[in-house]
């Protein structure tokens, strides 16, 4: 595409961007714009964020030298100009697929990415670390961090900006406000404001006079006040001046002079500083600016139109089995509330929202704040649901141990994304909880391994008086019809798919279609576990007796998952059997299609059916081989 694209095409690094006249800027901004639109047609991703913020990485990568100033990202959602800014223009036709890019920033994808990231809050304290690092090192640099107000709701960030400001390290934050949660529409008179109250002339007075007001402490301290709200009453900046950094904005961050000039003026401020640019989700793109949120993450759409390519029809996600579920036991339960943090549509509560909005609560970036708001919940009566990705409850694990499960409180966890999740990789992969779960006393734990046994198993946590977790994949099950009828089941019973000779397959939630397949060509016997906590132990000693090799497996950590638990058992009740754990292996799983990285793993029914035939030959019980699916003698 160069010939749409020729002042792109000229930039290969920051150097190259740094090399252009000021005017150019316009041109390369549009042509940025265009680029991204083109590269996440085809190969789908987050678009709007990037979208927001191309004349912002523009004047940053202008402004700064890069990568010797530090440029930290918060999310990564909104990093695709800025990857296609620092080298790897060529390489976004790979954003997201096998031994492509990553969606997010990575460090060892670029010299440029100085810090890996995923999820959010994490950028201001990230930058802080940098700061002191350069301080302690002698060395002058400067240290950038970029936040989305929705990014600023989370916990960590305010965390990051009280000790920044107390430490008086050399800092600057961008906070990029797109959602103009924070301020009023600007116009030209805050951007004339911002570039005067960072031009030289207001910072050597305000400089100036902290040295003259030294002796005059009483004075000092009026001053202090009087500017502080003063700036307060034009820019509403007071909370971030109260923290200790000097506010400047709000300021148009598609106005790429004024973000320059700016810029540049705040580069000669000491200690920290806090620039308020205000941008548009979407902007430059008509589809995109109208549906933000449908055009945060997507699939390969037409870039003329805007039309979203979607697939065949097929079985229905997790995820919508989840929010069905939801609207349809909330119209029988008034005590009923659902949680969830800032991922309303990602999580399925979309319909819950608009036919019960009193009793939904989404509370942002802040998952700690949405574990504990449900205990609270729960302490006086209600039945609250949190609908949180797996990866995401990571950073509610003390929450979910000291204010939910130590108090045995009555809180159902819907947990999304269990397990690989495909395009978005490591960052987001729900790797762990099984491990991080199970060993948290009073806490139930439920693994659907169909799309009939999704719905029966949330029903079972809700009905459950106490803490229950449900974990399932994202994507679609294996095409099980759902009966809304079905019972809650009962608990800590797994149930028998396939009697076979030798080898018994203990599968925990979504690993159990591939058991089956690969179980055909083995002979082997298949056991749907459904709990992870607590086991059916009648089920597993019984399979232990009648069996020479237990395989277990999960889509999780083998290091103290489900698996580590019936070999637990096993090890207690004395019962000697060859027992091998299949899952995710100790390495982070790179972004692929999910089955591509099933098969990675030797999780697929190939992989299953090779690892188990191996041990099965070891053991001198091989049977002889049969293609998997092939029909059982």
């Amino acid at each position: 595409m160069p010939h749409r694209h020729p002042l792109l095409h000229s930039i290969d690094s920051p150097a190259d961007l740094r090399a252009l006249a000021e005017p150019q800027l316009q041109q390369l901004a549009g042509e940025l714009r265009s680029f991204l639109i083109d590269c996440v047609s085809q190969t789908g991703g987050h678009l709007a964020a990037g979208l927001g913020v191309v004349e912002l990485t523009i004047a940053l990568h202008y402004c700064f030298d890069t990568p010797r100033d530090r440029l930290v990202w918060d999310v990564g959602h909104q990093a695709y100009p800025h990857k296609i800014l620092t080298g790897r223009r060529a390489q976004m036709c790979s954003l997201r697929q096998e031994g492509g890019l990553s969606g997010f920033p990575k460090r060892s994808e670029s010299p440029y990415d100085c810090f890996g990231v995923g999820h959010s809050s994490t950028s201001i304290s990230a930058a802080v670390g940098m700061a002191l690092a350069a301080r302690q090192h002698g060395e002058r640099r400067q240290v950038v961090a970029v936040i989305g107000d929705g990014a600023l709701s989370g916990g960590m960030a305010f965390e990051a900006l009280n000790h920044a400001g107390a430490l008086d390290v050399d800092l600057m934050v961008i906070l990029n406000d797109n959602k103009m949660s924070i301020s009023p529409p600007v116009g030209a008179i805050s951007n004339h404001l911002s570039r005067l109250l960072s031009g030289k002339l207001y910072t050597s007075v305000r400089e100036g006079g902290k040295s003259a007001l030294k002796a005059m402490p009483q004075l000092r301290e009026f001053v202090g006040r009087w500017e502080e709200h003063m700036k307060g009453m034009v820019m509403g900046g007071t909370l971030f001046e109260e923290l200790g950094f000097n506010y400047i904005g709000p300021i148009d961050g598609h106005d790429i002079p004024s973000l320059i000039r700016t810029l540049r003026n705040m580069r000669g401020i000491p200690g920290p500083r806090l620039l308020h640019v205000v941008t548009q989700k979407g902007h430059g793109y008509e589809p995109a600016e109208g549906e933000p949120v449908t055009y945060h993450g997507v699939t390969p759409f037409d870039r003329h139109t805007g039309r979203l390519h979607k697939g065949a029809p097929g079985s229905p996600s997790y995820t919508q089995i989840f929010g069905q579920w939801l609207c349809d036991t909330a119209e029988l339960d008034p005590r009923l509330v659902g949680i969830t943090p800032a991922m309303c549509e990602g999580s399925g509560l979309t319909a819950f929202a608009k036919r019960y909005p009193e009793r939904f609560f989404d509370v942002g970036i802040a998952e700690q704040h949405a574990v504990t708001l449900a205990a609270g919940m729960a302490c006086d009566g209600l039945k609250p649901v949190v609908a949180i990705y797996s990866s995401f409850l990571q950073r509610a694990y003390d929450q979910l141990i000291h204010d939910v499960c130590l108090q045995d409180l009555d809180v159902t966890f819907a947990v999304d994304r269990g397990g690989l999740v495909g395009a978005d990789g490591a960052t987001h992969a729900g790797s762990f909880d099984l491990s991080f779960a199970r060993p948290i006393p009073n806490l139930l734990i439920l693994a659907p391994s169909d799309e009939n046994e999704c719905r029966a198993m949330l029903r079972t946590a809700y009905e459950y008086p106490g803490p229950a977790l449900v974990r399932y994949p994202r994507g679609s099950g294996r095409g099980v019809a759902i009966d809304p009828a079905t019972p809650a089941l009962p608990i800590g019973r797994g149930r028998l798919l396939r009697e076979g000779r030798h080898c018994a397959m203990l599968a925990f939630g979504s690993l159990v279609g591939p058991a089956l397949a690969a179980a055909e060509g083995l002979d082997a016997t298949v056991a749907d576990m459904r709990f992870v906590k607590p086991l059916d132990e009648d089920l597993i000693l019984d399979l232990a007796q009648g069996h020479d090799l237990l395989v277990t497996l999960e889509e999780n950590a083998i290091a103290g998952g489900a698996g580590s638990a019936v070999s637990e058992l096993l090890s207690e009740r004395g019962v000697l059997v060859r027992c091998i754990h299949l899952g995710l292996p100790d390495r982070n799983v790179e972004h692929a299609e999910q089955p591509a990285q099933l098969a990675m793993c030797g999780l697929d029914a190939a992989g299953i059916t090779a690892r188990v035939y191996a041990e099965l030959d070891r053991l001198g019980l091989a049977p002889a081989p049969r293609p998997i699916g092939a029909a059982t003698a």
